[in-house]
């Protein structure tokens, strides 16, 4: 398995300075060296003096230069600045910036069979350029793919609606199904020398053929648990005025005057619009 080696290359400003002045003498020599054989040296020099000029090359930030030599891969440069090899090397930029890749909408079923749609936002750069240029053919195509496919195996295996509390769920629970991202698209991609920073879903909907349905079911459900919220407060309040009547002798109920108490005061509690009650002005019984 190839891995990067990391290559320190030489400043490439001395190198300038040093081959303007050996270019300048070994031209020198080849012109006016006098003798046939030192001209012979001169000319020679010279010539490698210049086809080292083609040596030096640019770093740039966040930027690595992969270096080979016929097919030979001799080092990684991760120095910025201007820099001197082998000028026989091959010099491939690869850019470890931080780049963010956002997939199109993928429709796929969840763990419950429904259609969905989902898309995600990925995070990565590029940490090992051998084996992001060597083991995969291209590495930005490679993420693209991976991580679509590693979107759509999570999808699957979560619902998009957990309707119990213990139960992850793709809507209800971001912080653990990014994290469930995160691991499965860097376990694809670690092959490729990528390192994942941050996967989160950008969208994430029912498809449109069921959206209608699923939206009058999550109303349904909403609904249901807000009167459940209600009757459970109402009840509290009937058990704490009959308490409070009881404790302070106001007045004394038999059971049948406090289950009409308890049911009108129910339904004033629990009613949707506001009660219209009649006012008894007589004596209570």
């Amino acid at each position: 398995m190839i891995q990067e080696i990391p290559r320190k290359a030489p400043n490439g400003i001395p190198m300038i300075l040093v081959l303007f002045i050996a270019q300048i003498a070994f031209a020198f020599l080849a012109i006016r060296g006098g003798h046939p054989l030192l001209m012979i040296v001169g000319a020679l020099a010279s010539i490698v003096t210049f086809i080292s000029w083609f040596g030096l090359f640019m770093v740039h930030p966040n930027e690595a230069k992969v270096l080979q030599l016929f097919g030979k891969y001799t080092g990684t440069v991760k120095e910025s600045g201007l820099r001197w090899a082998n000028p026989f090397y091959s010099k491939l930029a690869v850019s470890l910036r931080v780049r963010n890749f956002e997939g199109g909408r993928l429709k796929v079923n969840d763990n419950t069979g429904n259609p969905i749609e989902i898309a995600a936002v990925i995070v990565w750069q590029v940490v090992d350029t051998a084996e992001a240029i060597f083991r995969v053919d291209d590495f930005e195509d490679f993420v693209s793919i991976q991580s679509e496919a590693a979107l759509r195996n999570l999808a699957t295996s979560y619902p998009y609606d957990g309707h119990e509390e213990h139960v992850v769920a793709l809507r209800s629970h971001p912080s653990e199904i990014a994290e469930a991202l995160k691991k499965e698209v860097q376990d694809r991609l670690e092959k490729a020398g990528v390192e994942v920073i941050e996967a989160r879903i950008s969208h994430l909907a029912y498809a449109p053929e069921i959206a209608n349905a699923m939206l009058r079911r999550q109303q349904a459900s909403a609904i249901i648990a807000a009167r459940q919220l209600i009757v459970e407060g109402a009840v509290g309040m009937v058990e704490q005025a009959l308490q409070h009547l009881e404790e302070r002798d106001i007045v004394e109920l038999d059971t049948e005057r406090k289950a009409a108490m308890v049911s009108n005061l129910l339904v004033v509690l629990c009613s949707d619009e506001a009660a219209q009650p009649i006012v008894n002005t007589g004596s209570l019984y």
